[in-house]
């Protein structure tokens, strides 16, 4: 069960300047999004132009979910209307209105979490996993895994997606990834590689969506590396299952992913 709508945004919130750490290289200036889900009807998502480090719990709007999935189905709007729509989703927070503009991969948060047990989205630019998604044959490259705790946090299998215009297009390519990816592994993916874009991590708490964001940035760097001593040797696919199914394996993800671990910022600060 989501907490409070308070709760959901002052996590977002951190979640969202631990993010932005200049020293994480995972964004610069206003680069990626965040969003977290409040009910079955709304979600916060990161203003447009809003900077992840600095952002404020009065950087982020609330949409209406439906209002937005169904701009999906609108394939003749032009980028001025599909502004307009999305303004039009804004449900501001007690009468308030917002300081800002939904994002326009708003469309793309809404697909993610719509997903079972996705509650949040990180959308971020490491420079290390963009080097990868602007690669020849990334897909190839990043399909499987390396060591055992990449399996542990970000999953057996991610979601691979070609380029596509970030907006309503980029929002329809993840949503048919997503149902094929389901359909073909009985859940969610919990990374994303967008093609020439970006790194999507998706999770039940923000703690999970940091972990998974650190890990593949930890993997893309680690996979960049092994090109140096001959490229690189993957996990054979009965030790990525042993390593999946584990159960010491699933109780050490619980633990790395529990919300009342020190969050990195802080851990390196102490």
């Amino acid at each position: 069960m989501m907490m409070g709508n308070t709760g959901v945004l002052a996590k977002l919130t951190e979640l969202s300047n631990r993010l932005g750490v200049p020293s994480n290289d995972y964004v610069i200036l206003s680069e990626g999004n965040t969003s977290a889900r409040i009910d079955d009807m709304t979600f916060w998502i990161k203003a447009s132009g809003a900077s992840l480090r600095s952002s404020t719990e009065r950087s982020f709007v609330r949409v209406a979910v439906h209002d937005i999935l169904r701009l999906l189905d609108c394939s003749d709007l032009k980028d001025d209307e599909l502004r307009i729509r999305l303004d039009n989703a804004v449900r501001p927070e007690d009468g308030v209105p917002p300081t800002g503009r939904p994002s326009i991969e708003t469309l793309l948060h809404a697909v993610c979490l719509q997903a079972a047990d996705v509650h949040y989205v990180a959308h971020t630019h490491p420079s290390a996993v963009t080097a990868l998604v602007c690669s020849n044959h990334f897909a190839e490259l990043a399909a499987r895994p390396l060591f055992p705790d990449q399996i542990v946090v970000c999953g057996q299998q991610p979601l691979f997606i070609d380029y596509a215009d970030p907006g309503r297009e980029l929002a329809l390519a993840v949503n048919e990834g997503l149902n094929r990816h389901i359909a073909d592994h009985g859940g969610p993916p919990r990374a994303i590689y967008l093609k020439n874009h970006g790194f999507v991590a998706l999770g039940s708490t923000a703690r999970e969506v940091e972990c998974i964001t650190a890990m593949a940035v930890k993997a893309a760097r680690i996979l960049a590396g092994t090109m140096a001593f001959g490229g690189p040797c993957f996990m054979p696919d009965r030790d990525v299952h042993r390593i999946a199914y584990r159960s010491d394996e699933r109780y050490r993800r619980k633990k790395i992913l529990d919300e009342d671990v020190i969050p990195f910022e802080r851990e390196q600060n102490a």
